[in-house]
Parts: structure tokens; C-alpha cells; sequence
């Protein structure tokens, strides 16, 4: 049995940037869900926090987006 050490090198590497990037995404949504909004008495608008739910949003999106495409990779 030969084992192709440079394609399992490549599959490892692509799995943890993959893996790493995913992770972080969902970290930023939940940090953006987590955002709460300033008092108005400390000047805040509340445009910052649509902001950061539409970006929390977009995250999600794209993690959602990820796991579909792995999925349709394994199933196809």
C-alpha cells in the first residue's frame, strides 16, 4: 500500500483553513448578535447596531452557504 503523502498534506491543510475560516465567520456573527445597543443618553444612534446584526447576518449566511457545499460535494 503507498500512501500519497503531498495529496494528505494538501487535504489536511485545505481542511484546517477551511475549518479555521468557518469557525471564525460564526465567531464574528455571534459577536455581532452580541452587540448591544447604547443608551441614548451616551449619544447612541442605533445605526451601528443594524450594522452589526445585517453583518451577523451576512456571517451566517456564509456559513450556512459553506456547510451546503460540503454537503453537495460529499453527496454528489
Amino acid at each position: 500500500m503507498n500512501i500519497d503523502w503531498a495529496a494528505l498534506g494538501s487535504v489536511f491543510g485545505v481542511s484546517l483553513v477551511v475549518t479555521v475560516a468557518l469557525v471564525g465567520l460564526f465567531t464574528l456573527g455571534i459577536v455581532g448578535l452580541s452587540k448591544q445597543p447604547e443608551p441614548a443618553a451616551q449619544g447612541g444612534s442605533g445605526g451601528s447596531l443594524l450594522l452589526a446584526r445585517a453583518g451577523a447576518y451576512v456571517c451566517f449566511a456564509l456559513c450556512a452557504a459553506a456547510v451546503a457545499y460540503g454537503i453537495y460535494l460529499i453527496v454528489a
